[in-house]
């Protein structure tokens, strides 16, 4: 982790799950931390936290919803303000939905691409550009297997990850030689909040997947950390996740439609009793 010593990071969705951890794995090593996230109590709590563990570590923290046009004009204008130069982008914040498309509610599926696609994209376009010049720099973009793959029942969800794969990998090869590095992190399922706020009211579907499939916040982040360290272009958390998806790679795409399927059934639960006694996940 030396290669975080002495830097100012900023995380987005730092109120719960991985940007929590992403903000508790950072603080041995930063200077300066920018937690940002809709929930001040959540971010006041965690500044507290970890200002009071961290002997010498400057906690930053600015409410704000980024699902909202201009708020990360607003928090990069802030930090400008604050006299702040991000050396560390780790851009988490995002949410699913979960269940068919057509029945979707669109002020949250449009949110939800605001957040995932838009907010992360102009982020990073209004951080680059200093990282560039000043030849060091490192951006973590929190995807999922969800976007190495269709998954029926959060399409939407899936799309915008896809999306954030895509555009890690193009700026990881656009950057090389610059100093700046760009990593997508891909975990499988995470226990977080994602379950809770990707359910829809009323309904009986439930985001459960085989316990398996799963990795601890703690792995997933610092895999994250580690691979940037080392410039990795993506990084997938857990062999049981990583070498099926990276077989996947090479499987014909309509093989893979068939495989998705099938991920819908190892995921898909439908009984609400049995799925409050299990932690929500995120995917």
């Amino acid at each position: 982790m030396n290669a975080f010593a002495k830097k100012t990071a900023l995380v987005t969705g730092a109120s719960a799950g991985l940007g929590v951890e992403f903000a508790r794995q950072l603080a041995p090593h930063v200077s300066t931390l920018i937690l940002t996230a809709r929930r001040w109590d959540k971010l006041d709590a965690l500044k507290k936290e970890l200002e009071a563990k961290h002997a010498g570590l400057v906690v930053h923290h600015y409410a704000g919803d980024l699902s909202l046009a201009d708020t990360p004009e607003a928090l990069v204008r802030w930090t400008g303000e604050m006299g702040l130069k991000v050396d560390v982008l780790i851009n988490n914040a995002g949410f699913g939905d979960y269940g068919p498309f057509e029945s979707s509610d669109w002020t949250k599926v449009r949110n939800m691409i605001s957040v995932n696609v838009m907010a992360l994209t102009e982020l990073t376009h209004r951080i680059l550009p200093g990282m560039v010049e000043r030849g060091s720099g490192t951006i973590i973009n929190v995807a999922s297997i969800a976007g190495l793959i269709a998954m029926p029942d959060f399409a939407v969800y899936a799309a915008t990850k896809a999306y954030v794969c895509s555009f890690s990998d193009a700026l990881c090869n656009e950057l090389a030689g610059t100093g700046v590095t760009v990593t997508a992190l891909c975990p499988g399922p995470v226990p977080t909040e994602f379950g809770d706020v990707a359910a829809r009211p009323h309904s009986s579907r439930i985001f459960q997947p085989p316990a398996f499939f799963k990795v601890t916040p703690e792995k997933a982040v610092k895999d994250a950390l580690c691979g940037a360290t080392r410039g990795s272009a993506r990084v997938i958390p857990g062999w049981v996740v990583k070498v099926p998806m990276l077989g996947m790679e090479v499987i014909p795409p309509f093989v893979l439609r068939n495989v998705s399927g099938l991920m819908k059934a190892l995921i898909q639960g439908k009984n609400p009793k049995k799925a409050a006694e299990n932690e929500p996940v995120a995917l």
